[in-house]
């Protein structure tokens, strides 16, 4: 990027008030989203470990100091009908953000203190360790070349045009907002680049979700005695300045408490934590955490207890910390309930719940270091999803906690619907032994879940990599049952492992829906198409897949994807989509279909065909490219699904 490109700092202009917490609630709530345009933004000759800390940093970082003027000329006005295009504080901390990460790209000069933006960050750091996203596929990696080449301020063009979907007008003066020279030239050079929106919200360029690898372990252990020198120092002088009562040992790998207030002590205090008697469930109508009794063979260790609180409020840099998007991660409100304090394998683990939020703190047993700190949003949960929590993992096994009207518990491989469920052992405290984990990567030969059966029946649950298993269920938006049933299985069997791709999104749901079964051309049988909904914990972020199945294949293959889409939920339950297909004797057809209620289907560009009816097929060459569009029988329009 040429230092040129990049405008000095215009002055805000009036628009609405934006203060901190509307800033931060915003900040909060969008946080995935912001870091990932920071991630996009930044050149990526920072490396992607060094990318991923400054992306976090600068957005943690966006925040105004006290009551602002946001600016009012970057909020879209086309868009005023709600949710966040209509929300001054995203528009404030999005615009920070944009600038910060413009500002980080650019050159050192000599003779000019360097912008804050452009050192590398202080925090967030884990020590020994290098993070960076998934690794995409070769689409993604032409895409992330495609950007590296362009200048910053087109980078940060191309990257909101796709993502915030903001119309060249309002993106020329968000990028003036930031701060560039010649806004027009960045939006001509960024339409250089083809189009590729959907791989933008690809995992390969999210930093949200992680994978670590250890630095340079040689250059380590020669700094490590000139670092157990300086530690030996500050222990020393610890030592002598501590107080009877005071330090770090009663909370174990928390930081140092920073407040003194009586709620906060409170929320801290094992002795208030709420415990739910063994029975209440029983005289209860709901069915969900709040009726989880506290269990567990350390449910009376004190020390233990303290020490998980401790760490929930001030986690110190020792602590690993995970959360599923969306979750906050920050201290209880108020004394937690308490749903369970155990061993587990090789570890001292707690479970704690607050109303929103899962907490899981795990400790070795033979200390405090290495402690993990995991958070699930379950507000709202209720059933089959309020039905097990993952208590552990290890060399592949899973080993959960089920709720107390869990009857019985057993295993079962969704590829192979008729072989039947392998049952597990339920412990008196209603812990599963382990079971065998769904494959992390590789070939996928098998998917394993968690079959469980209360009075209500029999309800499948499958391991997506977060605290909360995921609930599998079947059938029509709006009125899905349970996946447990033998015709059920069948059905998902062909795309369990279409599953990986929702790892680690905060998933609460997954349904699929045959939703049309088509006669192919050349004879051979009926084709079927399956839709594949993945609804989240916080709304937003769900995924959607529309699936193709050829009559005898082991598995789906997708046809069209969306996120964030309507399509195949209660709200909207339709869908339409399409797929080239190749037959047996070489022919190249155009298939699509829709739901059942799709009165007639269109298809133009390369390809062109109508029908009557929700199916069609048209004769075509391989490489086609169609445009789909379907009429509802109440005359509504709607779009193939891409």
């Amino acid at each position: 990027m040429q230092s040129q490109d990049v405008a000095p700092r215009p002055a805000a202009s009036s628009g609405a008030v934006v203060d901190v917490e509307q800033a931060e609630a915003a900040l909060v709530e969008h946080y995935p989203r912001l870091v990932r345009l920071a991630y996009l933004i930044l050149p990526p000759s920072l490396g992607r470990n060094r990318r991923v800390l400054t992306a976090h940093a600068l957005t943690q970082r966006a925040l105004p100091r006290g009551r602002t003027s946001g600016d009012a000329s970057v909020i879209p006005a086309q868009q005023s009908g709600g949710g966040r295009e209509s929300d001054p504080g995203y528009a404030f901390v999005r615009l920070q953000v944009v600038r910060t990460a413009l500002e980080a790209g650019l050159p050192l000069r000599r003779r000019a203190w360097p912008k804050r933006s452009q050192l590398p960050p202080l925090l967030p750091h884990v020590w020994g360790l290098r993070l960076f996203p998934r690794s995409g596929g070769a689409d993604e990696l032409a895409l992330d070349q495609r950007l590296s080449a362009l200048s910053g301020p087109a980078r940060a063009g191309y990257v909101l045009r796709g993502l915030e979907k903001l119309s060249d007008a309002n993106l020329c003066r968000m990028l003036a907002a930031a701060g560039v020279a010649n806004p027009a030239a960045a939006l001509k050079e960024a339409s250089a680049v083809e189009p590729r929106d959907a791989l933008l919200g690809s995992p390969e360029f999210d930093p949200c979700s992680l994978h670590a690898r250890p630095t340079d372990l040689m250059r380590r252990r020669q700094h490590l005695k000139a670092a157990l020198a300086a530690t030996a120092a500050v222990v020393v002088c610890g030592a002598l300045l501590g107080l009877p009562g005071d330090g770090w040992g009663p909370d174990g790998a928390a930081a140092p408490s920073y407040a003194q207030n009586p709620a906060a002590e409170a929320a801290l205090d094992p002795a208030r934590l709420e415990r739910v008697p063994a029975t209440a469930w029983e005289s209860s109508a709901r069915t969900d955490f709040s009726v989880w009794p506290a269990r567990g063979g350390l449910v009376k260790d004190t020390a233990l207890l303290r020490r998980a609180l401790a760490v929930w409020a001030r986690p110190g840099e020792s602590v690993q910390v995970s959360a599923t998007p969306g979750t906050p991660s920050g201290a209880p409100p108020g004394p937690p309930q308490l749903l369970y304090a155990g061993e587990v394998d090789q570890a001292r683990v707690v479970l704690l719940h607050d109303g929103l939020r899962i907490a899981r703190y795990a400790e070795p047993k033979d200390g405090t270091g290495g402690a993990a700190l995991d958070f699930a949003r379950v507000d709202g949960a209720r059933g089959a999803e309020a039905s097990a929590v993952v208590l552990g993992r290890a060399d592949g096994n899973v080993r959960y906690l089920t709720a107390p009207w869990v009857k019985r518990a057993a295993e079962r491989d969704l590829l192979k619907p008729s072989a039947g469920a392998m049952d597990l052992t339920l412990s008196a405290d209603g812990a599963t032994s382990p079971l065998a984990g769904p494959p992390q990567s590789g070939t996928c030969t098998s998917w394993n879940v968690l079959q469980i059966k209360d009075g209500s029946g029999s309800r499948l649950l499958t391991d997506l990599g977060e605290l909360i298993p995921a609930h599998l269920t079947s059938g029509r938006p709006g009125a899905p049952r349970e996946a447990a049933g033998a015709a059920d299985l069948r059905d998902w069997a062909p795309f369990a492992c279409s599953l990986a791709s929702v790892r680690s999104g905060g998933v609460r749901t997954v349904n699929a829906w045959r939703f049309a079964r088509q006669p192919l051309p050349d004879g051979s049988g009926p084709a079927d198409w399956v839709c594949t909904r993945a609804d989240t914990w916080r709304g937003g972020g769900t995924r959607v897949q529309a699936q193709f199945r050829t009559p005898g294949g082991p598995y789906g293959a997708v046809a069209a994807k969306a996120e964030n889409s309507p399509a195949c939920g209660s709200r909207d339950p339709h869908v339409l989509a399409g797929v080239l297909w190749k037959s047996g004797a070489g022919a190249w057809y155009l298939l699509a279909a829709g739901s059942a209620d799709t009165a007639s289907v269109d298809a133009t560009g390369g390809v062109r065909g109508s029908a009557r009816g929700p199916l069609l097929t048209v004769r075509t060459k391989q490489g086609a490219q169609a445009e789909l569009k379907g009429t509802l029988e109440d005359g509504r329009g709607i779009t193939g699904l891409r």
